[in-house]
């Protein structure tokens, strides 16, 4: 068997492929610079000819899997197969493999760091120290004094591994954390289930970590962000059709929370509309890069093989395969 690796690969996983495949093909997008979508997808897989592909960012629609079938299985290196569509894959007889979890630890340490980083207004103190106007009279200390993380009640919208990775740093602040999550059945630990509407009104932070689905999709309204606390901070690291963005850009306008931290916009690139919330002062946006690391790599690769290996050996595979309606086929 030939696999077509479109994904960056650690070495060490790299060379647990040779073993695991007769010739392994190694061009990440990294290399080469982009993504393919499905025209230049089709063209690659044609002239590699590989019995499977990982991928990472790559475009694979019913074209490509129309115009080339000898695809045993693909390896997608995310927790969700965004770049994939599912059901064309089911179609064809393709499982996908995914890697949940290749991201949390980056993900949590960025969010606290930038709740750090907001709550004591880091960014516009070095900027102001940077314009050269530190001089004599001015008092820093005073005019630049912050919040402590130390405390503060956290409330979680999701509780996975993610948020689970978040508040087991938090813990080192001691933070009250509650959370919204309905598939888990009640209290995790010294965790409190919470209703969404408890989150919202009661916690200082609120932070979001699911996915979009049928159900979350919009679920974050006006009402719930005008019933939070006038000083509560409001993140999402998670993904921008959660929330309905026009009401919290009017939110944040009107001072009626202290700010948010946003890693994920409608377009990305951003157009010159979706960009309207970071001219809020009280908004740190930054380029969805949460979970970008050169660890999570490592991460990635090591989760993918070891799902490789079950799928090949046939173990667990209702665990390791996304498309689970494909095993019926």
């Amino acid at each position: 068997m030939k696999v077509y690796v479109r994904a960056p690969y650690s070495d060490e996983c790299l060379k647990e492929l040779e073993t695991l495949f007769d010739q392994v093909v190694y061009e990440p997008w990294t290399v080469t610079g982009e993504r393919f979508y499905e025209d230049e997808m089709l063209e690659n897989l044609l002239r590699v000819q590989p019995d499977a592909l990982i991928t990472e960012l790559d475009r694979v629609t019913e074209k490509v899997l129309s115009g080339y079938d000898k695809l045993k299985f693909i390896g997608d290196c995310r927790g969700t197969p965004a770049n994939l569509q599912v059901e064309a894959c089911t179609k064809a007889g393709v499982p996908i493999l995914c890697t949940p979890g290749r991201n949390t630890q980056a993900v949590a340490e960025m969010v606290v760091g930038l709740l750090l980083t907001v709550m004591r207004k880091t960014i516009p103190a070095v900027q102001w120290v940077k314009d050269g106007k530190w001089v004599p009279g001015t008092t820093p200390y005073y005019l630049w004094m912050g919040n402590e993380l130390q405390g503060k009640k956290v409330g979680f919208v999701g509780f996975g591994a993610i948020s689970h990775a978040v508040a087991k740093i938090l813990d080192g602040f001691e933070c009250q954390i509650s959370f919204y999550d309905p598939f888990l059945p009640g209290d995790q630990g010294h965790y409190r289930k919470a209703s969404l509407e408890e989150i919202f009104s009661e916690s200082d932070i609120v932070t979001l970590h699911l996915p979009v689905t049928d159900s979350t999709r919009g679920m974050i309204t006006e009402p719930l962000l005008r019933s939070m606390k006038k000083t509560a901070l409001f993140v999402n690291a998670a993904r921008s059709a959660i929330v309905d963005y026009a009401a919290l850009e009017k939110v944040l306008k009107e001072e009626a929370i202290a700010g948010a931290i946003i890693d994920v916009l409608d377009t990305e690139p951003p157009t010159e509309e979706d960009l309207s919330i970071a001219q809020c002062p009280n908004v740190l946006l930054t380029p969805h890069i949460c979970g970008a690391t050169y660890e999570v790599t490592d991460h990635q690769s090591r989760i993918l093989n070891d799902r490789i290996k079950k799928w090949m050996a046939g173990e667990d595979l209702e665990k390791v395969v996304y498309n689970r309606d494909v095993l019926s086929k």
